[in-house]
């Protein structure tokens, strides 16, 4: 038998929601095959219309990488392990680093002191900390921890980039903010912070977005980048750009229980392109907002993240480079995947086809929400409190409806509406609604192209409604 790992993000369309199958076969291909037969659900978000393998799944055999083992049929063996990885959004860099330039106080002797000690660190190690500089795309979830621990080792100078505000939501999982703080631009926030924890390090803020059109101009004063981001095109932005300057890539990401970390260095190993060639469809893989994530989760990927930084600028250790580790907190287990080149990469390859930055909005395919009939949460309340006839369809999770729901609504989550559209009625006035309005203008959009014509988004979702029309209900 083959045991098949079903990643969280996955699990939810397997039968079940198993954690791994068992299977009985004698390929590769035979094993997806029987995993795709028993669990159809699956099988549209592993393999596309012809039923070849998404390029934004890996399959991994035991810790190989297969992808690239082009027109071999692979052979399994009872006992094997096949691990399912999708998309979720050797090296040093010290000899590049000048540690002469920059010298340490008698004050910096007693902070580092743990350090100093250290043979594979002393004295040249921390000036080379001293005279990095490392940028963090992100400081939320992962950016919170990685910079408070660059920052603490005495990293000399660090970027951060970011546009967002704080807002509670934030406040289980990013540590650099507190409840005081929300409202508060969050570059301008954690540079307080940083300089509170080492007023040693030079922070500099970025309070934009990273686009195509700014990121080789930041990204070139830096000697490593952070991964931070919460969505694909700034990933593969963030991953174009460090090909395209030499910069090493340490990356992360996390959903729910599950984290992946590596680093991406086109020099010596492969990018993340290499790893996931396409995105997936906008809207297949949930965000962290519609998803959730565990709050302790990305403090110890993010620590993953700054220990990689340090081991790079320091030279010493085996870097992640071409290995992916996988961490599960359900299970508090690690695994570690090889990552193979792609002779054939567009971006990191010798004959690379993208030479400068695209648009990375259009290349993952993401459009802004549909303009659809909408209505506010006031004018709905006033419509329904006259006694017309509206079924509400709330297009959330089963598990968001645990939270809150307004009374009365009928539930089809969103990847279910296609297969589910024959329990509503064209003739019916519909407002779909979910958490914050995206998923239920999708909805409304999908509906409205079958035939709907009374069906309108609820503007703001059932947070809206909270705030404007039924306070008691919580908002999460």
């Amino acid at each position: 038998m083959v045991k098949v790992l079903i990643p969280t993000a996955l699990r939810q369309y397997t039968e079940g929601q198993r954690s791994y199958v068992d299977v009985n076969a004698a390929t590769v291909s035979e094993v997806i095959k029987e995993i795709m037969h028993s669990n159809q659900k699956l099988a549209k978000h592993i393999l596309d219309e012809q039923g070849n393998l998404r390029n934004f799944v890996n399959i991994f055999l035991n810790d190989e990488d297969i992808r690239y083992l082009q027109g071999q049929e692979t052979k399994v063996s009872d006992g094997d392990t096949i691990r399912i990885v999708p998309a979720i959004a050797g090296g040093s860099l010290a000899s590049n680093l000048d540690e002469r330039k920059v010298s340490i106080s008698p004050r910096e002797y007693r902070r580092y002191g743990r350090h100093l000690i250290i043979p594979d660190v002393g004295m040249s190690g921390q000036r080379r900390l001293k005279a990095a500089k490392v940028l963090i795309i992100g400081t939320g979830g992962l950016g919170s921890p990685s910079s408070l621990y660059l920052a603490a080792a005495g990293v000399g100078t660090i970027g951060l980039i970011d546009f967002d505000v704080i807002d509670e939501t934030n406040l289980h999982r990013q540590i650099l903010y507190t409840e005081r703080d929300v409202g508060r631009s969050k570059v301008e926030t954690a540079k307080e912070k940083l300089i509170q924890a080492n007023p040693n390090v030079t922070i500099k803020t970025y309070e934009e977005p990273l686009t195509s059109e700014n990121a080789l101009e930041i990204f070139k004063g830096y000697d490593v980048i952070v991964d931070g981001t919460d969505n694909f095109p700034t990933r593969y932005l963030t991953n174009d750009a460090c090909v395209m300057l030499g910069k090493p890539n340490v990356y992360a990401s996390i959903f729910r229980f599950e984290g992946q970390a590596t680093v991406f260095d086109a020099k010596n190993g492969p990018c993340y392109r290499c790893l996931y060639p396409r995105p997936p469809p906008p809207g297949l893989v949930p965000s962290c907002a519609e998803g959730g994530v565990l709050g302790v989760l990305p403090g110890l990927v993010g620590l993953i993240q700054a220990t990689e930084t340090v081991k790079l600028i320091l030279g010493v250790g085996e870097p992640l480079i071409g290995r992916l580790l996988v961490y599960d907190a359900l299970a508090m287990k690690f695994d570690e995947l090889k990552i193979r080149k792609n002779p054939k990469c567009p971006v990191c390859s010798k004959n690379p086809q993208i030479t400068k930055l695209i648009d990375y909005q259009e290349f993952c395919g993401v459009q802004k929400e549909p303009e659809v009939a909408s209505v506010m949460p006031k004018q709905l309340a006033q419509e329904l409190s006259s006694g017309k006839k509206i079924l509400l369809l709330d297009v959330r999770e089963p598990h968001e409806v645990e939270i809150a729901k307004i009374e009365g609504s009928k539930l089809i989550p969103l990847g279910e509406l296609a297969e589910r559209v024959n329990e509503l009625d064209t003739a019916d006035e519909i407002v779909a609604y979910c958490h914050v309005g995206g998923r239920s203008a999708r909805a409304t959009d999908f509906l409205r192209s079958l035939g709907f014509k009374k069906v309108r988004n609820l503007e703001g979702g059932i947070e809206g409604w909270s705030v404007e029309v039924d306070p008691s209900l919580p908002r999460y």
